[in-house]
């Protein structure tokens, strides 16, 4: 029972140390972590070895690949690259069918881009173009925001969906695979919300001048870094498939070596390099794009190492077992994680760190939860990533840019962005249970 109650206790203080006393989560984590140990009576020497061998060993699978993800995201915003890959989607689908323009663009960036720098980003476009069009500001907005949070929360290489992929053990490539379905077709429900009721909101749309355009780079430059990691990420993924039974050989060492997370995002860096005119200091000086890469990767970073310690401090306190007691008989399972990402979400606001957190809390529970197998693994994942979603508003820094940049009050907020992202994580979380069930 006490180990129930300190998990309990350790929760409580987490969501009130980021939420009410404003603590950076690392802190509030680690904090977290510490009095669990000395309240479920563990060893002072235990206790030590579990923050060391959990901070180190999560940092040591996954700290490069957060960190290569952020650079590859800073690089293709500030080169401009990521508003070429934009502008392309939206003259492809046409200014008609503006709502999928924005959200299918939204999605698309928000895999190497953190979501509220890519709403800063498209937000003078989607005004522009909803101007032009003579279409509600509020729905383009909400099509866009939906677009914007579904590959946030559930496809590589955003660094929340790689940290919980990461701490949980799941194939990465199995991750972006299901990632990817499970997101798509959980937006159709945002996408008829977003055009059908979201519209009904009018916002005034207020256009500022136009600067001088700089020059951009090409659309091929711009796919590179995308589009070159995660296609080795996949056929590694599917080389390492058991029933394809493939035989040892040069060329599947080679993607084997290439398509391995850490090396194959590093590759990315190396091809978003291509973007910059010119590379000087302005690029990879400690003020440049690589340091403020650097500035930006490590809060998630040290985040992510305090959820490894939290998850490891429950782990060498024996609560499988206690969980193992509790759970058998009940199909619980993914609804498990989806529930406390949903509840740490929604009360201290930050996606990335209610992936993180839940991850390292359900990560030593997996067995116990029946969850252990490889496809249930990235399953778990993305149920997290469901959860993480569920419901953006008031705590959210992702909810205030959005409201102020477009002018909305808090109550047009929690229609738009609230409602939509409450939608599409129960709408996920359906469809990854309904898989599952079809699947396992």
């Amino acid at each position: 029972m006490i180990y129930i109650i300190a998990l309990l206790a350790s929760l409580i203080f987490l969501v009130v140390g980021i939420v009410k006393f404003k603590i950076h989560p690392f802190f509030v984590l680690l904090l977290a972590a510490i009095g669990y140990g000395f309240i479920t009576g563990m060893r002072a020497e235990l206790i030590i070895d579990s923050i060391n061998s959990g901070f180190g060993g999560i940092l040591g699978k996954i700290g490069l690949i957060i960190l290569f993800g952020v650079t590859i995201g800073t690089i293709l915003e500030k080169s401009g690259g990521a508003m070429v890959i934009a502008t392309r989607i939206l003259n492809l689908i046409g200014e008609k069918s503006i709502h999928l323009a924005m959200m299918l663009t939204g999605y698309i960036l928000s895999i190497p881009i953190f979501a509220d720098s890519a709403l800063l980003m498209m937000n003078p476009l989607n005004k522009v173009l909803s101007k032009k069009s003579g279409i509600s500001y509020a729905g383009t907005t909400a099509a866009l925001a939906m677009g914007l949070t579904a590959s946030h929360v559930m496809v590589p290489p955003t660094p929340g969906p790689i940290a919980a992929a990461g701490i949980l053990g799941a194939n990465l490539g199995d991750v972006i695979l299901w990632g990817l379905l499970v997101s798509s077709l959980s937006l159709f429900p945002c996408y008829v919300y977003a055009k059908k009721i979201a519209s009904k909101i009018n916002i005034p749309i207020i256009l500022e001048p136009i600067a001088n355009p700089e020059k951009k780079p090409a659309l091929w430059k711009s796919l590179l870094a995308i589009v070159v990691p995660l296609a080795l990420i996949l056929l590694k993924s599917v080389m390492d498939y058991p029933e394809l039974n493939m035989q040892p050989s040069v060329v599947k060492s080679c993607i084997s070596f290439l398509g391995t997370p850490v090396i194959s995002l590093l590759i990315g860096v190396l091809l978003a390099l291509v973007l910059p005119e010119k590379l000087d200091e302005k690029i990879f000086s400690a003020t440049g794009w690589v340091g403020e890469s650097l500035k930006v990767a490590a809060p998630i970073i040290l985040i992510t190492g305090a959820g490894g310690i939290f998850g490891k401090m429950l782990q060498n306190s024996g609560i499988s077992d206690i969980i193992t007691e509790g759970f058998t008989g009940l199909e619980i399972g993914l609804f498990f994680p989806f529930f406390l990402a949903a509840c740490l979400k929604t009360t201290q606001g930050s996606s990335t760190v209610a992936l993180i957190t839940t991850a390292s809390i359900v990560a030593p529970l997996m067995t116990s939860l029946g969850l252990n197998e490889p496809f249930l693994q990235a399953m778990t994942v993305l149920a997290i990533g469901a959860g993480s979603s569920v419901a953006s508003h008031v705590n959210d820094s992702f909810f205030w840019v959005l409201t102020q940049l477009t002018g909305m009050n808090v109550k047009q907020g929690y229609q738009v962005q609230t409602a939509g992202t409450f939608i599409f994580g129960t709408t996920a979380m359906v469809i990854i249970y309904i898989i599952t069930k079809l699947i396992h």
